[in-house]
């Protein structure tokens, strides 16, 4: 598991696990399950955006403004009331037309039903910024330093021997659709590790 998603699974607990099963209608090993498959993709899929100049600055911008890390420390009164409006908005810049491509992969990876899995990136989304922002208020980051970031957590996302995430992430990154979206990670990856 990358360092991000390690750091958020293991934020979330267990209880939060439960809180946002309960509120998809899933038992707590799904959710966990749906959670480790959907944050890779949702930090990849902000990498992507973040791999041109100007997607970097407005993920970094969007962050300065909006995602101070606070909904990690009041997690419980987050998913009593998550911010379903904020999920689907950051979803629609982070996947775009591929959103039902994505939530199908994941679904069949997970055995939930594509419904449970939009609801739970839509929960996910604020959470993966609020993350993102409370690094990049500890860390100081500039556009720059945010993009190495998620450089190199797509990096680690790429060595991922899991057949079904490498697939999801295909029908995120996959441009040229040639089936395959190993040229594109390696030319984000390169790119990104050029900022550094």
């Amino acid at each position: 598991m990358d360092a991000l998603t390690s750091e958020l699974i293991k934020a979330l607990g267990s209880g939060a696990m439960s809180q946002i099963g309960k509120s998809v209608g899933a038992d707590k090993k799904s959710t966990e399950s749906a959670l480790s498959a959907a944050l890779p993709v949702l930090f990849s899929a902000l990498a992507n955006n973040a791999s041109k100049p100007a997607g970097a600055k407005s993920l970094h911008d969007a962050i300065t403004r909006d995602h101070d890390g606070s909904v990690l420390y009041n997690l419980d009164e987050y998913l009593a009331h998550p911010k379903i409006e904020d999920g689907k908005g950051i979803l629609s810049h982070a996947l775009g037309a591929k959103q039902p491509a994505v939530e199908k992969g994941l679904a069949a990876k997970t055995g939930l039903s594509g419904e449970q899995i939009g609801q739970i990136l839509t929960i996910a989304a604020p959470i993966v910024m609020a993350a993102l922002g409370s690094k990049q208020r500890k860390q100081n980051l500039d556009a720059d330093g945010l993009a190495s970031i998620l450089g190199g957590e797509l990096q680690q996302t790429r060595k991922s021997k899991d057949p079904d995430l490498l697939g999801v992430l295909n029908t995120v990154f996959d441009a040229d659709q040639d089936g395959s979206a190993v040229d594109e990670l390696m030319g984000l990856v390169g790119d990104m590790m050029k900022k550094k």
